[in-house]
């Protein structure tokens, strides 16, 4: 499970903040993240739906320990993001659009790399290997180069990596973004297996049709903001427009 309360994140103000975002600035500081609070729930997928720059990868980092909250808490299974970050990675796993991978190495000894990291003995390594190979299709390419692939191969080997520990708690932080659409099928795929798992699954977006193909529950946050925290289903059944997109500029103010 995954729980925030009253979470706030200051960053210093750049000059780009004040030319783009004004309303967010107080005094010397910019308002990345605005007072949200959720919980993600094991079993269920959490979507975190909002445009670029609403505090989606913000949020998720601070999840995931690559930031501190300035305010507020954070629990991942129990364990608090900052006071016990080391407890949190063990069990969480973090997937990002920028792949990182090291071009010299191979696609499988990238994802070895990680499992030694995290001390994992060889049956058990090959065993999650074999199964996450086969269910992202990296067989044809799991001994080249990471340079040499195409940017929906390393997004699968960044996959790989991310899940060869088997995590509890696995966060997407636009995943699909960029890629073609049998890469984004095996990672929605991924993330549906994940859920039927039991596993506690958050990914953000900011494409509203994989909202619908994915989402358990759903937070809308624009401007650091949330504008909606509830079930996609009460999301649904809740609406005042005919479309996704047309509820999403009702309820964050936003004109079309």
């Amino acid at each position: 499970m995954i729980e925030l309360k009253n979470v706030t994140k200051y960053y210093k103000t750049t000059k780009q903040h004040k030319k783009e975002k004004n309303d967010r600035i107080s005094g010397k500081y910019f308002k990345g993240v605005d007072d949200i609070s959720f919980t993600c729930q094991p079993g269920r997928v959490f979507g975190l739906l909002g445009p670029n720059g609403a505090g989606k990868t913000t949020t998720l980092r601070m999840i995931s320990t690559i930031l501190k909250p300035t305010s507020g808490t954070i629990s991942v299974l129990g364990f608090d993001t900052t006071r016990q970050a080391s407890e949190v990675r063990n069990h969480l796993g973090f997937l990002t659009g920028n792949t990182g991978l090291y071009d010299r190495l191979t696609a499988e000894e990238m994802v070895k790399y990680y499992a030694d990291l995290y001390g994992m003995d060889k049956a058990t390594y090959r065993q999650r290997r074999d199964k996450l190979f086969h269910l992202l299709g990296m067989e044809e390419f799991a001994n080249r180069r990471n340079g040499k692939l195409s940017d929906g191969m390393k997004q699968k080997v960044s996959i790989a990596r991310t899940m060869i520990h088997d995590p509890q708690v696995i966060v997407f932080d636009e995943p699909t973004e960029g890629l073609d659409v049998m890469t984004s099928r095996s990672i929605i795929n991924l993330i549906r297996l994940c859920r039927d798992e039991g596993k506690t699954v958050i990914f953000s977006t900011h494409r509203m049709g994989e909202v619908g193909q994915l989402c358990d529950d759903l937070a809308i946050i624009h401007n650091g903001r949330l504008f909606y925290n509830g079930t996609y289903k009460d999301f649904l059944s809740g609406m005042k427009t005919e479309t996704l997109e047309d509820e999403f500029i009702r309820l964050t103010g936003e004109e079309a």
